[in-house]
């Protein structure tokens, strides 16, 4: 497999922060607004250099999607921000009727997504916010992988014509994305070649996957590693031609099962070409509270639960 070295490491939300200065500098219509978690989100600059295009709603995630709906209709482009669990799932109703319905210019940034909240347990941990946002029409569904990708997400979206979900999250990973590799919205990068099973991985599960294919490669199994960043719009042509070439996939991520990523490829492949596929994913439960660490060992979202999947959807293709 092709090797990824390690630039440090860092959470993704700071790559949304980074991307947020970025974009102040260089387009003057990018306004953002957040929900009484400006350091939360790593706005806390961007408010500094840029008060007069930063708009602090306090906690009233509703009236800020609103204002964001509103702001479209003037040309700007609303970046708004509050952790996964208030961006989606609290102010649902705003989002579909306000934003998707009209298919308005917003942004929805949404960070400390899944289990790797950690302490903060349950009720913020939010698992189902990609299966509710990639049902919306006009939505699109972005889950970047690492410091560098969320960043160059963060620019991506902000020239794509329409209302974009992105989501990232709090703990520290790894920065394994070139800087100079294309963020382009809707389309997979093939991270490692393989020819016994596909990988198809997002968000934090993306690095463990790549520690996956390793192991599976030290016991002879050719694994191919696709990081499936957008999810809405699914890359339909990437996915197929590695299936095709494999014979059987796996799906990972920091998600539901009902609802995610693995639940958008087996659609696909049910229609296309009904092949063997297993999900690491979070099988229909709540979090709890606990280290990121921990959780993500308890619920299996690793590269030791990827290695099992991979051999099973081997077996499965055998049969």
């Amino acid at each position: 497999m092709q090797q990824y070295e390690i630039k440090g490491n860092k959470d993704t939300r700071s790559g949304f922060g980074a991307g947020m200065m970025e974009l102040g500098a260089t387009n003057p219509d990018v306004v953002a607004l957040c929900a009484d978690l400006t350091g939360s989100l790593k706005l806390t600059d961007f408010a500094k250099q840029y008060p007069d295009r930063f708009f602090q709603t306090g906690i009233a995630e509703a009236n800020m999607i609103g204002m964001a709906a509103g702001m479209t209709i003037g040309g700007k482009i609303p970046f708004t921000g509050t952790f996964a669990n208030f961006s989606t799932g609290r102010v649902y109703d705003q989002i579909r009727q306000s934003v998707a319905y009209s298919g308005k210019n917003v942004k929805i940034c949404a960070s400390h997504a899944g289990l790797t909240l950690g302490e903060d347990g349950a009720t913020h941990q939010i698992l189902e916010d990609i299966g509710m946002m990639k049902m919306l029409p006009h939505m699109t569904v972005i889950n970047p992988c690492d410091f560098n990708q969320t960043k160059q997400a963060t620019l991506a979206i902000a020239k794509w014509d329409g209302p974009v979900y992105l989501r990232f999250g709090r703990p520290v990973v790894p920065i394994f994305i070139p800087e100079s590799m294309p963020f382009v919205i809707g389309k997979g990068i093939l991270l490692s070649e393989g020819t016994d099973v596909s990988i198809f991985a997002t968000g934090h599960l993306v690095w463990e996957a790549l520690l996956a294919c390793q192991q599976l490669e030290s016991e002879g199994i050719s694994a191919e590693v696709i990081n499936i960043h957008t999810i809405k719009p699914l890359d339909n042509e990437l996915i197929l031609a590695s299936v095709r070439k494999t014979g059987c996939a796996v799906s990972a991520e920091e998600h539901q099962l009902n609802g995610g990523l693995g639940d958008s490829i087996a659609q696909l492949l049910s229609r296309n070409y009904p092949k063997p596929l297993e999900m690491v994913g979070v099988n229909d439960q709540f979090g709890e509270s606990g280290t990121p660490e921990a959780l993500m060992e308890k619920y299996g979202l690793n590269a030791a639960s990827i290695v099992e999947a991979s051999k099973q959807a081997i077996q499965r293709k055998k049969v």
